[in-house]
């Protein structure tokens, strides 16, 4: 089983994209945790998005992407390490019964009541460095309140409206691989001169190529393949590929600072459950 992460550019340099595949790492992740087939599709997906928004940053230290719900699925989170070492996990609701069949959509999985939150948080790896841990909000909702319908349409939200970048966000999973593929419109690449409209076309160009792409093929296509099936007239240029890999890096250090991002009231709130 193979594990690969690449990054590449299109044409003009215009469009940035990242790929990831996860095999090995998913099944240790399954392997040390069974979840309803639901919420293993988000944990994977969440493994593998944290992978791609890692990938597609230029910073030192872990990025977490946590989903807290108000519904079947308590708290669900996904760590990348500057290396590509990853982590997921979930918790659900004390009182489900495991006979109970778990909602599909995933509204009703995670804010039923409105109530569910969702962040990613990057933390500095060195704390000497005088940076200190940011968090940004992840909306669950569009513009008419109305939950979105995915994973990947949340973070193209948070993507367009915080950092102010054009993307196309596809993640895919079954029980043997989680997939996703993250297309960027380069940051600054805004219509702010004569012909500045090139950067708005080569990147509706290639949202529409990606677009075609099936979760199928997402999942079954080695990322080489799925590259050149999509852009073999974009002129790519392929970067040397990373390897994520399973990384637990659990120490009292780190569940305190987790802790802390969660915040006294959630944490108040997890223990009084029990």
């Amino acid at each position: 089983m193979s594990d690969q992460l690449v990054k590449f550019m299109l044409g003009t340099g215009h469009v940035r994209g990242v790929l990831v595949r996860l095999e090995s790492t998913w099944a240790e992740l399954q392997r040390r945790r069974t979840y309803p087939q639901e919420v293993a599709a988000l944990v994977g997906q969440m493994a593998a998005a944290s992978a791609l928004l890692a990938g597609s940053l230029k910073f030192d230290g872990a990025l977490i992407l946590q989903i807290q719900g108000d519904g079947p699925l308590k708290l669900a989170v996904a760590e990348c390490q500057p290396d590509f070492g990853l982590r997921a996990t979930a918790k659900m609701a004390d009182d489900l019964q495991e006979a109970v069949a778990l909602p599909q959509d995933l509204a009703s999985l995670v804010n039923p009541d409105g109530k569910g939150r969702c962040a990613i948080t990057l933390d500095p790896r060195n704390p000497e460095s005088g940076l200190q841990p940011y968090q940004g909000i992840v909306a669950l909702t569009d513009e008419h309140g109305q939950t979105l319908p995915s994973l990947a349409a949340m973070l193209e939200q948070y993507l367009a409206q915080s950092e102010q970048i054009d993307s196309l966000l596809l993640l895919a999973s079954n029980d043997e691989s989680v997939c996703g593929l993250l297309l960027q419109r380069m940051p600054g690449e805004k219509q702010t001169a004569e012909g500045a409209e090139q950067p708005e076309e080569d990147f509706q160009r290639a949202r529409h190529l990606a677009a075609t792409l099936t979760s199928d093929e997402l999942l079954q296509l080695a990322p080489e393949e799925v590259l050149r099936r999509l852009f073999w007239e974009e002129d790519a240029r392929v970067f040397e590929p990373k390897t994520p890999r399973f990384h637990c890096t659990c120490s009292r250090d780190r569940v305190v600072g987790m802790l802390r991002m969660l915040g006294r009231e959630e944490v108040e709130s997890i223990i009084a459950e029990r």
